[in-house]
């Protein structure tokens, strides 16, 4: 159960390896979370990942998890949730892609597709039968601001960004009032290994900037949490553009 701060005591992370969620269970972890699952495609990096994570104190166990594979989420995840009650689902898997080689092989964008949006539906719905089944907890879904408004520069990934964010919306609006909670994170530019060697964004943020903001969303139960918190302001800017104007921007 969550404590009397709204922080999860057990935490399932689907994308184990993905550097934003574990600098967010790094933070929970020196708070109150004791118990944490990380699921993902077996690898050194997986079990790296467990490792230290143990050294901050957690009991950290692992689970065969791929997005891609979505007719084995059920089994895969139902064993975690067979093990006791999750507080806290972080789905944080993803994939950027590379626009311009994708745009020529319609295969490799039909796996961003897939990774971002197919398998988070699959993934999310499992997860969230299992949160209302036991009668609380929180989905956290890591979104982008890259969802607002497709862009020339990476319109496959913006869209499919665009995909999980409305079905996750819909999903926290489908949940409401069953006692499971369902927050939509909308991070900027996060320097990660995924974003090394592109040019930098404006109001570019770090995996540590978006534990934070995850932090006090869950404490707010908040639904939408932009990181940084000026995107707001400038996302809505954006897409209420005129299209001939916003294909002409430097984005």
């Amino acid at each position: 159960m969550k404590d009397a701060f709204g922080l999860p005591q057990s935490l399932l992370v689907l994308g184990g390896t993905s550097e934003i969620a574990l600098a967010t269970a790094r933070r929970l972890i020196a708070r109150r979370t004791r118990a944490v699952w990380l699921a993902g495609r077996p690898s050194p990096g997986l079990d790296e990942a467990a490792e230290q994570l143990r050294g901050l104190g957690a009991e950290v166990r692992t689970v065969a998890f791929d997005a891609l594979d979505p007719a084995a989420h059920e089994e895969a995840l139902g064993k975690v949730f067979a093990e006791g009650d999750v507080d806290l689902v972080l789905l944080a898997f993803g994939t950027l892609g590379d626009q311009a080689h994708d745009e020529r092989d319609p295969e490799a964008a039909v796996r961003v597709a897939q990774t971002n949006y197919t398998g988070a539906v699959s993934a999310g719905l499992v997860c969230a039968g299992a949160l209302q089944a036991q009668g609380h907890g929180s989905l956290v879904v890591l979104s982008s601001v890259a969802g607002e408004r497709a862009r020339r520069a990476n319109f496959i990934y913006g869209s499919s960004k665009a995909g999980l964010d409305a079905f996750a919306q819909g999903l926290g609006d489908a949940l409401y009032g069953t006692g499971v909670h369902v927050m939509v994170v909308r991070p900027g530019f996060v320097r990660t290994r995924m974003t090394a060697g592109l040019p930098e964004a404006p109001l570019a943020t770090t995996p540590e900037a978006v534990a934070a903001a995850v932090e006090l969303g869950l404490r707010r139960r908040a639904e939408t949490v932009w990181v940084p918190g000026a995107l707001r302001v400038v996302m809505s800017a954006l897409r209420h553009l005129p299209r001939a104007v916003f294909r002409r921007l430097p984005v």
